[in-house]
């Protein structure tokens, strides 16, 4: 798993230009709810395709476990977009994005913090060959 700073995905570059608008109108400092309904808007108004707030189902050795994730979307259905709305991000805000793409099949998320003057934008790209490899190294 690893943190990319790499904005050439179309689809990313997308999902944060709307976000931008998001934190241009809004500003900083309402509730992560009000950020949520507002992305949901804008990407309808740019005709970006989305899920609110799927269920990603986890699975222990091929079997779904009863308990699941569920991120706030998941952009051109491959992309899982986690909002946040705090004074800056931290490890545990990484570790929830990294979870939700280990859960999913899904190997591009992004993390976005509206709580700052500024929109706080982090890419994530999830290897599972490389964690394999990565574990089996250790070992």
């Amino acid at each position: 798993m690893a943190y990319s700073g790499d904005s050439r995905d179309p689809r990313t570059h997308a999902i944060i230009g709307a976000a931008m608008e998001v934190h241009n109108v809004l500003g900083c400092g309402f509730l992560e709810a009000v950020y949520q309904e507002a992305m949901a808007r804008e990407m309808m108004a740019r005709g970006m395709p989305f899920t609110a707030q799927p269920e990603l189902v986890v699975r222990y050795k091929g079997h779904a476990l009863s308990c699941s994730y569920r991120p706030d979307f998941v952009c051109f259905e491959d992309v899982v977009v986690e909002l946040k709305a705090l004074v800056q991000l931290g490890p545990l805000e990484e570790a929830q994005i990294l979870y939700y793409l280990k859960a999913s099949t899904l190997r591009v998320g992004l993390l976005l913090n509206f709580g700052g003057r500024q929109l706080e934008k982090r890419r994530f790209v999830f290897d599972p060959e490389k964690v394999r490899r990565k574990a089996a190294a250790s070992r």
